[in-house]
Formats: C-alpha cells, structure tokens, sequence
C-alpha cells in the first residue's frame, strides 16, 4: 500500500517539474520575447527596437526638444492703457489764467492747477469733471481721456492742460490661479506685460518649474506648455493682453521601472536632467543573481521627428512612435552609453530576466517538490518499522 503511494507522489511530481516552467510565475517578458516582438512582418510589429549605442545618444542629445502644445506667436498687441468701467482714475487740471481753477498771485498775475479725488469711471463710462460736467472716458486711453476732457472745459477755461492717471485698472490686468505663490488679479504694466513679469510679482510657481504646467486662456482658447519652456525659451515668454487667464498646475515628471531591479517603483524625476545612470542608481541598480545585464530596455513613445531621424518605419499612435531602446551593461562602455542617455517623463526602464535566473527558480521549484516525497518516504518508511 505504501510503495504504491510513493510510486504516485513521484510521478505527480515529475510532472510539476515538467510544466513547472510554464505554471512558475515570471515578473514580465524574457529579453528574447521582447526582441522577438520587434522582428514580426511590418503588419504585426507593434514596437521598434533600438540597440543604444555612444552615437545615437549623442543624436538624441542634439535633437531639440519639441512642446506638444506652444505660446510662441501667440503674442498680444492689445493696448493695456485702455480705461474701463470700474477702473480708478485721477484728473489734474493746469489752467494758465487761473480764472476757476487756483488763485490770484501777489503780483496780480494768475494761474491754477488742481487736481480732483480719483473716481472710479461709472456703469456708463464716464467721469464727473468740475465745469465739464459727466465726460465719457471709457475706451480711451489717458492721452486721449486728457484730450476729452480738454475739449469738455472749451470755453470756460482758456487753454486748459489735463493730465489723467490710472491709478487701478481692472479691465488692464491679468488673473493668476492654481499653484501660483500669490494668486490673484494683477494689473499689466509696461514692465509687466510679458508672462515672466506677471509670473514675477504672483509669486511665481510654489513647485520646481520642471514640474509645474502653465495654461494660458484666452477669449475661449486654452494653449498649455511647461513652466520650464517659458523660462528657457524666449519666444514663449509672450506679451499678454488685458483678461487673459494664466493657470499654473503641479504635474510631477514621473518614470517607473520593472523586472530584475533593486526596485520595482515610479519616481519623480526631480530637477534638471536624469540620465539612464541616475535612473538605476536610485533604485539599487541591476539585481546581480537575476538581471540580464546585456539586455537594459526602455520602452519610450517617441516624437515622431525623433523616430525618423532614428531611421525608425515604425508607424506613430496618438501618443507617438512606440520604441524599445536596448543597452547592453555587460560591456564597459555600456556605463558610458548610459551616462549619455536622458530619460524622459513616462519613460519606463525594464530589465529581464536571464535564462539561468529562470532555470534557478525552477530547480528550486523541483528541489521543493522532491523534499516533500522525501518527507513523505521517510513517514512512510518509519510507519512500517
């Protein structure tokens, strides 16, 4: 009775052993199902695979980057010195004779210069000057509100001279919102019409400028790039026009890794560049009894530019041209070529397993199994003693 069980425990067992590497779980795809899914017929291929070396790192390096969206051109021409409804405005009036405004000097000669309470322009857009009466100053600017009001005092004060300060202007500014330091309606000025110069006096981004997204809105239309491009690029840093709408929003610049590393995490990729070394090193590298070392992949959507130049015929998606960039860190200069590769946002970093990593794992599976029979014969051989 005993024998018989033995014999069935060895048999179950060799055939576990025997569809063990089918039933073991893996952490991902071989290296060889990978390269094997870049070599299908044009029609099945899903991905590129591309073998890094020191040259294409250095022609990724030179290829400029590219904003999916840009404020380049998008520049305003608006006046910002225009005067509107509920803006505050402050009248002075010079009159060479004096006959209304100022008084008599000792000498009997006179002349006059007085300046009202600034006043808000009302719902009609107009503004109470003394002898003028209700002058209408809205869509003007304040040479030409001076102007106005000028010809409002005609005839009862000889040769007057005005002057018209804006002394607030709400319809000449701009609102910052979102994860900006001070948001806010701000006003635009000569020496702040541009985007860094409203940016500036809001307090800028309370977030690093590589993690920061700005979204500039206006009359409807919404144009969103990196914080980052704005200060690097001088063409992005536009000229705004009264009523635009600046939102600045954190989106962290994120890259996750896979398989035979120190670490299977997402990581923020900090500030500045993260090369492919960087990368590794702060997970704890390659795991040294798993990873196949010849065999780093990075699985990218790349910019479809980018892909020709690569000479890459691999259709694009939405997203871009699906890519799988290949080192190999068995050879030294591996390191070199990591050192020169710069990781992107969303890139995702895996690292196989090796062949003999999977054998181990199911010689262990076996060796597991066989302790059980042996167990099993040792109960059994001590039941019939």
């Amino acid at each position: 009775m005993i024998l018989p069980m033995m014999r069935a425990l060895l048999l179950a067992a060799a055939a576990a052993a025997l569809s063990a590497c089918q039933s073991l779980p893996a952490s991902g795809p071989t290296g060889r199902a990978i390269a094997a899914g870049a070599r299908l017929d044009q029609g099945a291929q899903t991905y590129a695979m591309v073998s890094l070396d020191f040259a294409t790192t250095e022609r990724l390096r030179a290829t400029p980057p590219r904003l999916l969206g840009g404020l380049a051109g998008s520049g305003s021409v608006a006046p910002i010195d225009i005067i509107g409804v509920g803006d505050v405005v402050a009248v002075s009036v010079y009159e060479p004779g004096g006959a209304l405004f100022g008084s008599r000097g000792p000498m009997g000669a006179s002349s006059g210069r007085e300046t009202f309470p600034a006043q808000p322009v009302d719902r009609e857009g107009r503004i109470a000057v003394p002898y003028a009466g209700r002058v209408r100053i809205a869509g003007l600017n304040t040479a030409e509100a001076a102007d106005a009001i000028r010809r409002a005092l005609t005839g009862m004060v000889a040769n007057p001279q005005v002057v018209v300060n804006l002394n607030q202007s709400l319809s000449n500014s701009v609102t910052v919102l979102g994860d900006a330091g001070s948001p806010g309606r701000y006003p635009l000025s000569p020496n702040t019409a541009d985007l860094l110069g409203v940016l500036a006096i809001s307090g800028g981004s309370r977030f690093p400028i590589d993690d920061t997204q700005l979204t500039l809105t206006r009359q409807g239309r919404s144009l969103t790039v990196p914080l980052a491009a704005v200060t690097r690029l001088p063409d992005e840093n536009i000229r705004l026009q009264p009523g635009d709408q600046l939102l600045l929003q954190h989106r962290p610049r994120r890259i996750s890794t896979f398989g035979a590393l120190g670490a299977v995490t997402q990581r923020d990729m900090g500030q500045g560049e993260l090369t492919l070394t960087d990368a590794l090193a702060s997970v704890g590298g390659l795991n040294p009894t798993a990873a196949d070392a010849r065999m780093v992949l990075i699985f990218r959507f790349e910019r479809p530019e980018v892909a020709d130049m690569l000479g890459i015929a691999q259709a694009p998606t939405p997203r871009g041209v699906p890519v799988v960039y290949r080192l190999n860190l068995a050879e030294p200069e591996g390191f070199f070529i990591a050192n020169n590769f710069v990781m992107q946002p969303d890139d995702v970093i895996y690292a196989p397993t090796t062949t003999t990593a999977e054998l181990r794992k199911f010689f262990e599976f076996v060796q597991t199994i066989t302790r059980v029979v042996y167990d099993v014969q040792v109960a059994s051989t001590l039941n019939v003693n």
